[in-house]
């Protein structure tokens, strides 16, 4: 007994890929003396191929099977050694699995894949990014990085984790930053000073501006007297953590209803959205524009940034004019249906 459990330690470290090699060889090997010792009974050696499958898988349909006492004895071969090598290549295989789980859930997989939007740092606000992000487009794909060591959200295959400091070039890489869409750094909210908390976001964006300038970088800022070192290494947007609650707050004590508005506007979920629409070419100024989306139901509410663009509709439309409009899903669809066509 003590002989038999050293040899099962010995076969149970013997690395997978070994393991593989000696099981194809086994079979292979073992229906190639199946069909030279009865050919009579098999008739082709895939036929003494699929005996020995069905005699290790312990399936035994009784289609084929050994007659004389060498292809009996030979039998018996299969049933001692072949059943347990199968076994303990389907226990490896769990045992694989189990592996992949526990390095996926521990965040040490790399991220494969394009056109994802990475969420950098976790909290309760990047779980209601997620929410917003997959509403909006249900088939976008996740990648969270955070210093945590465990996944922030199970079960849920579209939301990848990587689990590392988020200003290093390698777990960026993991996340295949140069193929992402977009990254959202939130502010850490593991740290208690503003101060330290922009520190490190602005460490994170330099790093992701210098692996991948062009990628759209947006951040949260705790302190806006921060907002000018942001600018220095070109974030495209930032939001200050508690300007607007501050702010919305306001709005719905001195202007009643106003916030229930800005509500619709920044929850998709909730009336209607904004929508980034294309420049048709008959739209030569702001008033053709206004008056094109509004024949579909929308209202053209800016070029980018720009508010006021209802204030200078004879103005003409800039090449690199980005236009904004305020409607619903299906007014949106029928606007760039048409677009197309």
């Amino acid at each position: 007994m003590p002989f038999f459990l050293r040899t099962m330690m010995k076969v149970l470290r013997v690395p997978k890929r070994t393991i593989f090699i000696v099981v194809i060889a086994f079979v292979f090997g073992s229906a190639t003396i199946a069909y030279a010792i009865e050919p009579a009974t098999f008739h082709t050696w895939f036929n003494a191929l699929y005996w020995v499958m069905t005699t290790m898988a312990t399936v035994g349909y009784g289609d084929y099977f050994a007659k004389t006492v060498w292809g009996k004895i030979f039998t018996l071969f299969i049933y001692v050694f072949g059943i347990g090598l199968l076994s303990l290549v389907i226990g490896k295989i769990i045992d694989l699995l189990s592996t992949v789980y526990k390095h996926w859930e521990a965040g040490k997989l790399n991220f494969h894949g394009k056109d994802h939007i990475i969420l950098i740092n976790w909290s309760k606000k990047a779980q209601y990014a997620i929410e917003e992000i997959l509403s909006f487009s249900p088939a976008s794909h996740i990648v969270v990085i955070d210093e945590s060591d465990k996944h922030p959200v199970t079960g849920r295959p579209e939301i990848h984790f990587i689990s590392g400091d988020p200003s290093s070039e390698e777990i960026l890489e993991k996340a295949m930053l140069k193929q992402a869409k977009a990254v959202i750094i939130f502010a850490d909210t593991r740290i208690d000073e503003p101060a330290l908390a922009d520190g490190k976001t602005l460490l994170i964006a330099s790093s992701i501006e210098r692996l991948h300038p062009a990628i759209h970088t947006t951040v949260e800022i705790t302190q806006e007297k921060n907002t000018k070192n942001f600018r220095h290494v070109h974030v495209n947007d930032f939001v200050l953590s508690y300007d607007a609650v501050s702010r919305l707050a306001v709005r719905a004590a001195l202007q009643q209803g106003s916030s229930e508005i800005i509500n619709q506007l920044i929850r998709r979920e909730v009336g209607d959205d904004i929508y980034e629409i294309p420049v048709r070419p008959e739209w030569k100024t702001y008033k053709d524009a206004f008056r094109g989306a509004l024949e579909y139901g929308a209202t053209l509410l800016s070029d980018r940034g720009d508010l006021g663009i209802n204030r200078k509709l004879n103005d003409p439309i800039p090449e690199d004019a980005r236009l904004f409009v305020v409607s619903d899903e299906q007014t949106y669809r029928r606007l760039l249906t048409t677009q197309e066509l």
